[in-house]
């Protein structure tokens, strides 16, 4: 049986930053290979919807920089595909309709991989400069804001860096973005005790931010995917929450 896991990134650098130094402390079990698609979730969803018989494994080993990676894989011997992408809403190619169309196809990591999307960018998982007033923390979404320089000015100084987390830090990321997705679903800032769908993500977005005021929740994925690996219990237990 296959144990490999696949992560398929938007970008090729800061994503695996997060992964490379994720995985020192969770989901370090698995073997994880990680490759990038090098552009947008629409880009992608425009190529898989102009041919039906088009393989998103087979898209991903013709990119140059992928080729040397999984040169020697097949679908096959992947266990998981997760596939971590941004909202990135002011983009020429976005479409709230097509996301969620995304979201409804790639809804199962054994089969043709499952998407996880981060509101509005990958940097989300840093934008923290205070535990509780997280839960306010929102941007434009349908405009550039020059995100990642917003990040930078505001989030805490030990949060900058993806490469220097420890594990005190990531339990701070971890449970911080947990609980701002319970409450963006239950309104109800504490750690949630059931898994969430991503789906149910977009749909509470669209409907308390996106389609109220074009701003979205600041949300990271990757905490969200931890919860969705472990289960709640378990996760609970790695992160000693109370």
């Amino acid at each position: 049986m296959p144990n490999e896991i696949l992560f398929v990134f938007e970008g090729e650098k800061t994503e695996k930053q997060i992964v490379d130094n994720l995985t020192q402390y969770f989901i370090s079990e698995n073997s994880i290979i990680q490759c990038a698609y090098c552009s947008e979730v629409y880009q992608l969803y425009k190529e898989l919807s102009a041919d039906e018989d088009l393989d998103m494994f087979m898209i991903l080993k013709e990119i140059p920089r992928n080729k040397e990676i999984l040169s020697r894989y097949s679908r096959n011997d992947f266990a998981e595909i997760y596939l971590f992408f941004d909202y990135d809403g002011h983009s020429t190619l976005a479409n709230d309709s097509k996301l969620e169309s995304m979201l409804r196809f790639f809804n199962e990591e054994t089969s043709v991989g499952k998407l996880y999307i981060s509101y509005p960018m990958v940097e989300a998982l840093k934008h923290i400069q205070d535990e509780d007033a997280f839960r306010y923390v929102k941007v434009l979404a349908k405009k550039n804001i020059h995100y990642k320089n917003i990040v930078s000015q505001e989030c805490k100084k030990e949060f900058v860096q993806f490469t220097s987390y420890n594990r005190d830090i990531w339990i701070i990321l971890i449970k911080t973005h947990l609980q701002k997705l319970n409450d963006l679903i239950n309104d109800d800032y504490i750690f949630p005790n059931t898994l969430v769908s991503q789906e149910m993500v977009f749909q509470q977005q669209l409907e308390k931010y996106i389609n109220v005021d074009s701003t979205v929740s600041v949300l990271s994925s990757f905490p969200i995917f931890l919860l969705d690996y472990y289960g709640v219990f378990q996760l609970k237990i790695l992160l000693k929450y109370d």
